[in-house]
């Protein structure tokens, strides 16, 4: 027991650089108070007292703004950092030594009985926000982006981003990660965020973007090949892509610092 304790207490410290004290920690950290009573309210359930069980982590809940169901399964050196608004159903498991950040839910999608909450492998980390759902389970060692809705089962290693989740990091190896055991700090992604995440809406536009060239390459090729056939065809120019868009950014730039409304109106052409 009193080794549990250590180990809980320890774990602060390698993930929150804010920690200063032991007693700091015991006293002020809500996400060590959530922890400390759902170990005792998992044994009062275990034992066969549902209910004190029951009271015990609704009291918790009331302390630390933390929802953890007694029958859940919690591993060693686990943490909550800031906590409010985390809920972790019955048949959630989590093995050692992971995080999770506050707004996180480890939820069910049916309301079935039986096993119907996710499944967290070893140092799994879940950034603020992100709900995980089902009887799905998280690979050891995985990342989830924050506010991200994973539905699906998440390899060893990967990293996972979106609504709905999609893997963006490869999986790492055995031996990858046993490398970086002895820096776990410098490997430790806070709030589950990594620096080379990809922007899904950035994707998409650059997607659509190679496509509208690729148009533009066809319907040249195609109005050349009418000029061939002696079919008159009209010669428009389209405005540049890089244009339009020094275009835009100077039309913004003069929104935001006010001297739009000061330069005159030009004439049209035809009033002119």
């Amino acid at each position: 027991m009193w080794e549990r304790l250590r180990e809980d207490l320890d774990c602060v410290f390698d993930r929150d650089p804010a920690a200063r004290t032991r007693f700091e920690v015991i006293t002020t950290y809500p996400g060590f108070h959530a922890v400390m009573a759902h170990r005792l309210s998992h044994a009062l359930s275990r034992h066969g007292l549902p209910w004190l069980a029951r009271v015990i982590s609704n009291l918790a809940r009331w302390l630390t703004g933390i929802e953890i169901h007694p029958g859940a399964k919690i591993g060693r050196r686990f943490f909550i950092d800031h906590g409010m608004g985390v809920v972790i159903g019955e048949t959630a498991e989590i093995g050692d030594d992971c995080t999770l950040y506050h707004g996180v839910t480890l939820g069910g999608t049916s309301w079935e009985k039986g096993k119907r909450h996710p499944t967290l492998g070893c140092d799994v980390v879940i950034g603020a926000g992100a709900k995980v759902l089902g009887p799905i389970r998280i690979g050891d060692d995985a990342r989830i982006g924050s506010n991200s809705v994973v539905l699906k089962d998440v390899p060893d290693g990967a990293t996972v981003v979106g609504v709905p989740g999609r893997v963006v990091g490869g999986s790492k190896t055995g031996q990858d990660k046993r490398r970086e055991a002895i820096a776990r700090k410098m490997g430790f992604d806070a709030y589950g965020s990594t620096k080379d995440a990809p922007d899904p809406v950035a994707n998409a536009i650059n997607n659509m973007l190679d496509h509208i060239h690729m148009m533009d390459k066809r319907l040249e090729d195609l109005c050349r090949g009418l000029k061939g056939l002696g079919v008159d065809v009209a010669d428009m120019r389209l405005p540049d892509l890089e244009a339009c868009e020094l275009e835009s950014a100077c039309k913004t730039e003069a929104i935001e610092t006010g001297e739009e409304s000061e330069k005159p109106l030009k004439p049209h052409p035809d009033n002119s």
